[in-house]
């Protein structure tokens, strides 16, 4: 009870819920490290640019991302009202998921361990114009002196 109440903590925590459009994929049949490859190719770019990276890449990731991407579009301009020209995605991860743990038999009455593993995918997106309007101030502060 150190933080205060129950309610009191999660009511906090929801004030200051994040309002930017995303989409999450979870248990994607995709190993973590095979997602994070084509997540960092696309992190920082403007929507289109990143579609165009990931319609092109040869990865079965980059399908699965695509269509992830496509998706936090969408919720940007339905549930947000925002022009898909001025989003770019500010952040993408990869998180671990469960693992599907299966047995090859081999020679000889050996056995080897198959991890086939998942992951959960995010990405979350944001306009332009707020990124450069938050630095402007900053720069005319800096003229002033």
């Amino acid at each position: 009870m150190a933080n205060g109440h129950r309610s009191q903590v999660k009511r906090e925590r929801n004030a200051n819920k994040d309002n930017r459009p995303c989409a999450k994929l979870s248990y994607a049949r995709i190993p973590v490290q095979k997602a994070c490859f084509v997540l960092d190719a696309i992190r920082g770019k403007d929507v289109t640019t990143a579609e165009g990276i990931l319609l092109y890449n040869p990865r079965y990731a980059s399908g699965v991302i695509l269509k992830l991407l496509k998706s936090a579009v969408a919720n940007a301009e339905n549930n947000q009202g925002m022009n898909k020209d001025n989003l770019y995605i500010a952040e993408c991860r990869a998180d671990n998921g469960p693992i599907l743990k299966r047995i090859q038999p081999r020679a000889q009455g050996r056995a080897y361990r198959i991890q086939k593993r998942e992951c959960h995918l995010t990405i979350i997106l944001d306009e332009k114009k707020k990124a450069e309007e938050a630095k402007k101030p900053e720069k005319a502060e800096e003229a002033d002196k």
